[in-house]
């Protein structure tokens, strides 16, 4: 029998996007109406599908997040759509946390939800952890290599494909314009883009289920961490309103509209 096979998926809990973006007094991004982030619906779809490849062997897929309280609304949509177990980390000294804090948060609390994790099996199980490409607020994708340095393991990012063979992951990986197949021994961290697969929608019995799924929540000593340790390097000084987008020419076809369109675009210097 394999060992067993432990993939801890990191998610966020974002603003919506369908909303209008606002900052707080601090100069915090307002996350009083938040969602999981789009993007971590694909590598937790990619998790579901390596466990689902993976008759014959043991694998858990955890959630995990990083963030307030209402973060554990992220989860309760991870644990919906598949993942077996959530983890929380909150704590106040994490806010207005940056990459660097961040990562350094997010990769104690896989260390730690690694380590406590219990199998049926007595063999040490393999692990692999999946991020999305990038989170939906910050946008900066530097999270997912940080935290692959700072627990000492392998970082791929831009996955659009991934297998596991035997112990080796294969992932299939955007690089400028060309695809890239790598081979690596696990355990690692992967990024995965929206072209990697297609996420599912929980139904009534997956919704359900969710409810008698286990969700904990750390503080930063639970995992090891003080806030010293996560002090951001960056602060967000000021926030003020972009300008608006001037209004279109309206090009009215009487005739010569499409020589118009050639001029404006020549005058642009577009063609």
């Amino acid at each position: 029998m394999p060992a067993p096979l432990h993939i801890i998926t990191l998610v966020k809990w974002v603003p919506d996007s369908q909303l209008e973006r606002r900052f707080t007094q601090e100069n915090r991004l307002d996350r009083s109406e938040g969602i999981l982030g789009e993007l971590d619906e694909y590598p937790l779809e990619a998790a579901l599908q390596i466990k689902e490849s993976l008759t014959d062997r043991e694998v858990r897929v955890s959630a995990v997040t990083v963030g307030p309280e209402g973060a554990s609304a992220a989860l309760k949509k991870a644990l919906q759509l598949g993942a077996d177990d959530g983890f929380r980390l909150t704590d106040d000294a994490l806010a207005g946390a940056d990459v660097w804090a961040t990562s350094a948060a997010a990769a104690a609390l896989v260390r730690t939800v690694r380590d406590q994790a219990d199998f049926e099996s007595d063999d040490d199980a393999e692990w692999l952890v999946l991020t999305g490409m990038a989170s939906e607020d910050g946008e900066s994708g530097a999270v997912p290599a940080q935290i692959g340095e700072r627990l000492g393991i392998p970082a791929l990012t831009q996955a659009v494909e991934i297998g596991l063979q035997a112990e080796h992951l294969v992932v299939s990986r955007i690089s400028g314009g060309a695809i890239q197949k790598l081979d690596v021994a696990l355990p690692a961290v992967v990024s995965v883009t929206d072209q990697a697969n297609d996420p599912r929608y929980p139904n009534f019995k997956a919704i359900m289920a969710a409810k008698k799924k286990p969700v904990s929540a750390f503080d930063l000593a639970d995992v090891g961490l003080a806030p010293a340790e996560t002090v951001p390097k960056v602060e967000l000084v000021n926030v003020r309103q972009r300008a608006a987008r001037p209004a279109g020419q309206v090009v009215t076809d009487d005739g010569a509209g499409g020589k118009k369109i050639v001029d404006y675009l020549a005058k642009e210097r577009l063609v």
